[in-house]
Parts: structure tokens; C-alpha cells; sequence
């Protein structure tokens, strides 16, 4: 199992870090986490093709976790690939269709690249055939507790606290015969978290502010300091811990510094923070 940081920042723009995006490579499988902005570029930078994505798996559908959705499936699909398999929240149904339906904002760029008579030479001379289909993916709208299943791997989802009513959102446990990798999405601290990550080979777990830093009581409950995800790290027996979504504020390097210190320090082993084009063996 190999893990490719494809973004590790947050909806701020920043040269560093792209927007959300983590790709898993199982066997044949290319299974990228969320699709924020800039994580289209780091895909390619990493060496790989849109169409190698065989699944993308939506934690919620805030911007910064979904704005490269539709670059990265259009790509894809200009490029021959295989039907993109879409799993995450609704309404991503309603949102793929906002972009590739009849009446979609995309709907005139694949009229005239399938319809006009130069575009359809050029696609012929690609190696084409007519009549040329829109982009497809198959999209399927998942609650908490759904179960992902593909060739040698299954995925486990459970609700994580964020950004609820306005958007479902959720953590997911990745597992393999002999592995098992968690990506938080953006989660607050909760027994339906902590569940799924018993026993992680590896945990990727979201980090939105420092200990330290004054916020209201709402904003507290749902992004946890390092200090505190490394205790919970601690608690549910995860093998290695990285921190992710740092925000431009948080890589000064003092600051930086002490929020390895502190998740480490209730961990009980060297934490790291994710950085963009990083490649893990996990």
C-alpha cells in the first residue's frame, strides 16, 4: 500500500500546500481521497496520468476538498480512461451532473468537442471511435457506516463531526489482508472516530489549529489540537501518526516545530506533517 500526498493544505491559497488530496495505490487500484484545488497539478507533478484514477472517495464536499473534481474527471475522459468510480456524500450526484449533465456548466465544451467536426477528426486520429460518449463516472452517494469494497482492499466510513447539517461529512478506515490506513477527513474528536481508527498501520488525521490558540467553544469541538490527536492516536493503538491540512500560519517554523513536539509528546512516537508530493510505504 502506497500513500501520495497529493495536498496536505486547506481552502487557503498557498504555494506550499495544494487544497486536500491523498491517493492510495493498491494492486491495480489508484483510490485518491478528496480532490482539492491544486491536486490536479500534484497529480501529474507525482508522475501519473488523471487516468490512472480508478476511484475517487469524497470525505465531504467543501470546496477545498472537491474544487479539482471536474478537471480531474474531464481529463480523464479526454484522455480515454476507464469511468471514474465516485463515492461520497450527497449531494455529489446532483454536483457531477451540474457539471457533466445536458444542461451542465461543461455541457457546451462537450457539445463542441463531440459534435464539431474538427474535434471529432482529432479524436479519431487519437485512436477514437464516434459516436463520442460525455464523461461518465459512476457515482454513488454513500451515508455513514457504508462499506467500499474493491479488488483486495474494502473501505469503512463513519460519521465525523465538521461542518453538519450544511454537509455530511466523514472518516474512513482503509484495509487490506495485512494493512490498514485511516484518513480522518476534516473530523472533530468522537467515539465513531476513534473507532475506526483502532489499531491503524497508519493514521492521517486533519490538524485546523495549534494547542494554544484561543477559539469559541463550537470551533473547539470540532478541530482538535496536535496534543489532543496524539493522545487519541495513543488510545486506539495506531502504528504512526501524520498530521495534515496545516494552514500557512501553522508552518512558521516555531510554530511547526511545536505542534511535532506536542502531538509526539502525547503520542508517545515521532509525529509528522504531511508535505505535497510526499510518497509513504505504509
Amino acid at each position: 500500500m502506497k500513500l501520495t500526498i497529493l495536498g496536505s493544505g486547506s481552502p487557503e491559497a498557498y504555494a506550499r500546500r495544494a487544497s486536500s488530496g491523498y491517493l492510495v495505490e493498491i494492486g491495480r487500484d489508484r483510490i485518491l481521497f478528496d480532490c482539492g484545488g491544486g491536486v490536479f497539478d500534484n497529480l501529474l507533478r507525482s508522475g501519473r496520468l488523471p487516468s490512472d484514477i480508478t476511484h475517487i472517495i469524497f470525505s465531504h464536499l467543501h470546496s477545498d476538498h472537491m474544487m479539482d473534481y471536474a478537471r480531474l474527471v474531464h481529463a480523464a475522459w479526454d484522455e480515454g480512461g476507464a469511468p471514474i468510480q465516485v463515492y461520497g456524500p450527497a449531494p455529489i450526484k446532483a454536483i457531477t451532473d451540474g457539471y457533466f449533465g445536458p444542461e451542465g456548466v461543461l455541457s457546451h465544451d462537450l457539445r463542441a468537442r463531440t459534435e464539431l467536426p474538427q474535434s471529432q477528426e482529432v479524436w479519431l486520429a487519437r485512436g477514437g471511435t464516434l459516436p463520442r460518449p460525455w464523461p461518465e463516472p459512476v457515482v454513488r452517494e454513500i451515508t455513514p457506516g457504508q462499506m467500499m469494497k474493491g479488488d483486495g482492499w474494502q473501505i469503512q466510513s463513519c460519521q465525523a463531526p465538521h461542518a453538519q447539517p450544511f454537509l455530511e461529512c466523514m472518516a474512513f478506515s482503509l484495509t487490506t489482508a495485512d494493512k490498514k490506513f485511516v484518513y480522518s477527513g476534516d473530523a472533530g474528536l468522537c467515539p465513531a472516530v476513534e473507532t475506526i481508527c483502532q489499531n491503524a498501520d497508519f493514521l492521517l488525521h486533519w490538524c485546523y489549529r495549534l494547542d494554544g490558540e484561543d477559539v469559541n467553544p463550537k470551533m473547539a469541538a470540532t478541530t482538535p489540537t496536535p496534543s489532543e490527536i496524539g493522545a487519541m492516536a495513543k488510545r486506539v493503538g495506531a502504528r504512526a501518526l501524520m498530521l495534515t491540512h496545516f494552514r500557512k500560519h501553522m508552518d512558521e517554523p516555531k510554530r511547526f516545530d511545536r505542534a511535532i513536539q506536542a502531538a509526539s509528546d502525547t503520542f508517545g512516537r515521532s509525529v509528522t506533517i504531511a508535505e505535497d508530493l510526499q510518497l509513504i510505504q505504509i
